[in-house]
């Protein structure tokens, strides 16, 4: 099969690229050239910004792919340009996406009103009817690096993939993505924690017993691979989360548990809290998604298994430690006011 790659240089990509080169697909990758990846030295690469997409068409045409990965549409303008850049050269795209289109999260937000939402959701679940989640009351200036975010929404996006009438489109909705490479260090501050012998994690209530669907990087690749290479999943939307969806203290018990940390996860009202340890989000709506579908229907199931992928991802955390540290997350002056109160 031919594979053209938007992205791929970060963080799930590289995996998914692997995957896909060891399984003797040919692949090309299509990029800024911006983010430094350990991948196959035969892998060709294009280099281009996806803003000007269309420029590129004609070596899209003599490649002829059958499929089109788009690892970042975050505007509708991504979509409709894909669309219509690959129309007539490709027979499919599948675009990546995430849980974040559902009204469970405008919810998790406070952009929705409504009753809080029934979870696990599945993929024919009620969508945000607040569009733009990230935008502010002023638009951030051109020189701001998170200027993107005033016109990211996932819904528009996959309406314009899945509504073409000569491309066949797939989706795949994400889960919170933990694993090595994650730019955003998910675990991080639980790791970092226990790596400082920390007696005791400390957790506001509402956060405490909030649940998020999780997914680790590699089960994630497997799930972006087989929706690239199974004909099964043409004009299908899937969920992507591991089954278990653990309230956030049990999650911080599991890491460790597996870290073989000594300490102990402490769940305290919020009005024994600063304000800075309240979850700044609607924690009674929780965001798990049920992924039956893609079980069902492509035969889908986690290759890593949970304490190595959590594992792989400590390590790795440790190892690779975020660049900009703000010591005050980590004054623990605050913490042990709190604990010497218990």
């Amino acid at each position: 099969m031919k594979i053209i790659i938007i992205g791929g240089t970060r963080f799930i990509g590289p995996s998914v690229v692997k995957k896909l080169h060891e399984q003797g697909h040919t692949i090309v990758l299509f990029h800024r050239g911006k983010s430094k990846a350990d991948l196959p030295e035969d892998i060709p690469h294009i280099f281009g910004d996806r803003n000007s997409l269309a420029d590129f068409r004609n070596e899209f045409a003599k490649f002829k792919p059958d499929v089109v990965l788009d690892m970042a549409p975050v505007t509708e303008i991504h979509a409709q340009t894909v669309v219509k850049v690959f129309r007539g050269i490709a027979e499919r795209v599948v675009a990546i996406s995430s849980q974040d289109v559902y009204q469970a999260y405008g919810l998790l937000l406070g952009i929705e009103d409504g009753e809080i939402q029934p979870t696990p959701t599945d993929e024919d679940a009620a969508l945000r009817t607040k569009f733009f989640p990230y935008r502010q009351d002023k638009p951030r200036p051109d020189d701001d690096p998170r200027k993107i975010l005033d016109d990211y929404d996932k819904i528009p996006v996959e309406k314009t993939i899945m509504s073409d009438t000569e491309l066949v489109g797939t989706v795949l909705r994400l889960p919170m993505v933990y694993g090595s490479l994650d730019y955003q260090h998910r675990l991080y501050s639980y790791v970092k924690r226990m790596a400082d012998k920390r007696p005791a994690i400390i957790m506001e209530k509402s956060m405490a017993d909030w649940r998020s669907s999780v997914g680790y990087v590699e089960n994630v690749a497997d799930a972006i691979v087989l929706a690239i290479i199974d004909a099964r999943a043409r004009n299908r939307i899937y969920n992507v989360a591991e089954k278990e969806n653990l309230k956030q203290s049990d999650w911080v018990k599991k890491i460790g548990e597996i870290f073989g940390w000594q300490g102990k996860v402490i769940v305290l009202p919020k009005e024994k809290l600063p304000k800075k340890m309240h979850a700044d989000f609607r924690a009674e709506q929780n965001l798990t998604v049920d992924t039956s579908r893609i079980r069902n229907e492509l035969g889908y199931k986690e290759i890593v298994p949970t304490h190595e992928a959590i594992k792989t991802t400590i390590e790795w955390e440790l190892e690779n430690p975020p660049a900009n540290i703000d010591p005050e997350d980590y004054d623990y002056k605050i913490e042990d006011e709190i604990l010497e109160r218990q």
